[in-house]
């Protein structure tokens, strides 16, 4: 487990670090494609809170490990649907704003936890669950992995408490949301943002996810 998580966690600095440096290139559109939007504010954000997840969740890996603890196997259950809820009489009222920005989607209003907060959630909760936490704020997709690493990302998932199927409904999200982006950028439609063969990812990344990084991100020149 403590392997996934650093692996995530080089994939996440590395993104942090690189992607800005190439978002005006068409290969940019895959990276912005699994993120929901081309909007760099937005993807910097994210990164930032999977990066901050994933340093909380190795550290407290760690101290797990310093005590000889290991980490319980969750198996997986079928669950029942809950019955539905009675409408409500009158809908709540929205909470204040308090200065942040009035839309939603601004990047004013997305909350980043310090990593004090993250330790506390991260002690409370199973730990695949915050795996997957960390996978869909670095928009990891089978398609950026090896199948050595997805494979293993899988089972932890199933295994100790995580959902393979929130994570498979952020991304249809966020393809829904990127899509509209994508139809005002008529300078970036000749290329393939939906090819994800193993070479053309390597050739974006520099690696797949699971691989050590042997080149710069997004290494493809411009046609």
């Amino acid at each position: 487990m403590l392997q996934i998580v650093r692996i995530l966690l080089t994939h996440g600095r590395r993104l942090a670090e690189t992607a800005a440096d190439h978002a005006h290139t068409p290969q940019f559109a895959t990276i912005a494609a699994v993120f929901g939007t081309y909007n760099l504010a937005f993807i910097a954000l994210r990164v930032q809170r999977g990066v901050l997840r994933a340093i909380a969740l190795e550290r407290y890996l760690l101290a797990r490990a310093a005590r000889g603890r290991d980490i319980t196997i969750i198996p997986p259950r079928n669950r029942t649907p809950a019955s539905p809820r009675e409408t409500p009489q009158t809908a709540p009222a929205p909470a204040p704003t308090y200065g942040r920005h009035p839309h939603p989607g601004h990047p004013a209003n997305f909350h980043i936890p310090t990593l004090q907060e993250l330790q506390a959630q991260i002690s409370r909760r199973p730990i695949g669950r915050t795996i997957a936490d960390i996978c869909t704020d670095l928009a990891v997709i089978p398609g950026f992995c090896t199948s050595e690493f997805w494979g293993g990302l899988f089972d932890t998932l199933q295994f100790h408490g995580g959902s393979i199927k929130a994570m498979y409904q952020a991304r249809a999200h966020r393809r829904e949301t990127f899509l509209p982006q994508r139809d005002k950028r008529p300078e970036t439609w000749h290329y393939n943002w939906q090819d994800l063969r193993p070479a053309t990812i390597r050739h974006l990344l520099g690696y797949l996810i699971g691989e050590a990084p042997t080149e710069p991100l997004l290494a493809i020149p411009s046609p």
